[in-house]
């Protein structure tokens, strides 16, 4: 049941088709949100904007890393509502794990592509629409992560983009701010996602018996973080980097 919180916005997700992106836009769309389900994988985003009936939202095959297809997305957003969306969630996300010296160029390469570039593709443009829209009340929400600060041995891809993100969303804040756009990131820490699920077992325990509430976090537990910062219940909250982590330091 809807609770109207978000009622009359539009919202785009990236990364939609699984994971944290995908318990977003259930928990957006809960809140009164239309809900743009985008993803690499358009049939998993189809799932999810099934999930939710069609009035209330769409799937969109989107590839981050790429300027034209990010563009293609704010005109296909446009088309599908009438309206920007006032809500951007940028939770595409990728993992190439793998020590420094073996770890090929191309694996560097698509981390960044997809969790540091995609992230400003989609920002930049997505604001620039809000700002000819003359949109009030906008909130978009970076995906980084813990691991951006607890800097894992076999991740130096992945740390320095989620690192690169919380600095991003710092310098898009004071940017925007003017404009009426807040711009925050959250930090998860271990969810139960199908990126966490390929971790070998054996890392997983030793996480759980680091974290003081001795378990994985649920992708709905980040979805109702972000939901908080898409809303104006957070309407003097920006530029933060909020850990959402049980604990884990």
């Amino acid at each position: 049941m809807a609770s109207g919180l978000l009622a009359g916005k539009v919202a785009f997700v990236t990364g939609a088709g699984s994971g944290i992106g995908r318990a977003t836009c259930r928990i957006l769309a809960r809140d009164g949100a239309k809900v743009i389900a985008a993803d690499r994988n358009l049939q998993a985003a189809q799932e999810t904007a099934q999930q939710l009936g069609a009035e209330r939202a769409a799937a969109l095959e989107v590839d981050v890393s790429s300027a034209s297809s990010v563009q293609s997305a704010v005109a296909a957003a446009l088309a599908k509502f009438q309206q920007a969306p006032s809500i951007v969630v940028n939770s595409a996300g990728i993992t190439r794990d793998g020590y420094m010296l073996k770890m090929p160029e191309h694996d560097y390469d698509d981390v960044y592509s997809v969790n540091l570039k995609g992230t400003f593709l989609v920002t930049q443009q997505f604001a620039k629409a809000m700002i000819e829209q003359r949109l009030s009340e906008c909130s978009i929400v970076n995906l980084s992560s813990i691991v951006a600060r607890l800097n894992n041995v076999g991740q130096a891809n992945y740390a320095a983009t989620k690192a690169g993100v919380i600095s991003f969303t710092e310098v898009a804040s004071k940017e925007f701010g003017k404009f009426g756009i807040r711009v925050n990131c959250i930090l998860p820490g271990y969810i139960d996602t199908p990126m966490v699920a390929v971790v070998p077992e054996k890392i997983k325990q030793q996480v759980v018996q680091r974290c003081p509430l001795g378990r994985l976090g649920q992708p709905e537990e980040i979805a109702e973080v972000i939901a908080f910062l898409a809303s104006q219940k957070s309407a003097y909250v920006n530029g933060a980097a909020i850990e959402v982590t049980g604990g884990l330091k």
